[in-house]
């Protein structure tokens, strides 16, 4: 869903920049739901009030939810087909390479300095390795940005006052 919402919402619709894209990314991250609808739902809130991030998440749940019923109703009728089974497969490889795709992309236009390579190195590393749960790295290094940020400000005003 990333790749779809970077797609529609900055570059085909222009609402959002991909600075702008890379905060929401980094707050529906960090906040309880998916981060999907998190982002429609911010998206929506923006460009409409209320009502923008009601139908924002209604658009993006509605579907999702009716095609997975339908597969659910269907799935433990074919559960033990091997050929199903395959196909399965075949889509777990698609949605991490539509993952992979997006954060490629989001990497390319982030604005890059020695920080953010150590933190994508060390957040890449603490979750393939398994020192920490997914969220926790994400909290970790929410935390880390923005005890930096505080520090990166304070420098910049010691320097400029």
């Amino acid at each position: 869903m990333i790749p779809l919402i970077q797609r529609e919402a900055i570059e085909k619709r222009k609402w959002i920049d991909y600075d702008e894209f890379l905060d929401i990314i980094a707050i529906a991250e960090s906040t309880p739901g998916p981060i999907a609808i998190n982002s429609a739902t911010y998206i929506g809130y923006k460009l409409k009030g209320f009502l923008g991030a009601l139908m924002a998440t209604l658009g993006v749940v509605l579907p999702s939810f009716v095609i997975i019923t339908l597969v659910s109703i269907f799935f433990m009728q074919f559960k033990d087909n091997l050929w199903i089974a395959y196909a399965f497969q075949g889509i777990r490889i698609g949605v991490a390479i539509l993952i992979l795709n997006a954060g490629i992309k989001l990497f390319k236009k982030m604005k890059k300095n020695w920080f953010s390579y150590v933190m994508i190195l060390a957040g890449l590393s603490l979750v393939l390795f398994q020192v920490l749960p997914v969220l926790l790295a994400i909290l970790l290094g929410g935390l880390i940005g923005i005890i930096y940020c505080i520090l990166m400000h304070k420098a910049e005003v010691k320097n400029h006052g």
